[in-house]
């Protein structure tokens, strides 16, 4: 799994407007918070797409599909949900 920098953390939270520049008075305590709210979401993210990946391969993949097919029916889970 990849993991974000704390840089790409806190440019995500500007994003979502939840950080802006007067949290960096408070830096040193919402760092930790928000690296840790992070890493609680990315591992609950990667779970669930395991999980979507599982049901594409048990419902949309037939036994001589080569790996290549299976690859792209996942890819292609995000462009017909």
């Amino acid at each position: 799994m990849t993991t974000l920098t704390t840089d790409e953390i806190i440019e995500l939270a500007r994003q979502a407007d939840v950080w802006t520049e007067k949290d960096f008075i408070f830096a040193d305590v919402l760092n930790p918070k928000i690296e840790a709210f992070a890493k609680l979401v990315a591992d609950k993210s990667a779970s669930v797409e395991r999980e979507a990946c599982a049901k594409v391969i048990e419902n949309d993949c037939i036994d001589d599909m080569t790996r290549e097919e299976e690859a792209a029916a996942i890819r292609a889970r995000g462009t017909h949900e």
